[in-house]
């Protein structure tokens, strides 16, 4: 086979997949039940995030937080701050990309 296959998981649970993280990108599978989410932080590249399932509510910068319906993909720009947040009663579900890898930002 020439192609490289990965899998995440599927359900409510929380999850972080880290799927692929090579000199490429990092493409993460994260899961997260109902007011859960990341520390506050900084964007270490430029940021791809895809909403599949739920509702995000994410703060960039000093803006105001701000909510993302399925269907809706976010480019964030390196060294950006971020709160990404579930503040829903279901699941949110996100595929994030980052691009190039962190360690080629350096």
């Amino acid at each position: 086979m020439i192609e490289e296959v990965y899998t995440y998981a599927l359900g409510d649970q929380k999850a972080v997949d880290r799927l692929i993280e090579d000199d490429n990108i990092q493409y993460i599978h994260v899961v997260f039940g109902p007011r859960d989410g990341f520390p506050l932080h900084e964007s270490n590249s430029n940021v791809y995030m895809t909403v599949v399932r739920g509702r995000l509510s994410i703060g960039l910068g000093d803006e105001k937080i701000h909510a993302y319906e399925a269907g809706s993909v976010l480019k964030i720009p390196y060294k950006t701050k971020m709160n990404v947040r579930n503040e829903e009663k279901g699941p949110l579900e996100l595929i994030i990309v980052k691009a190039p890898a962190p360690s080629k930002m350096i």
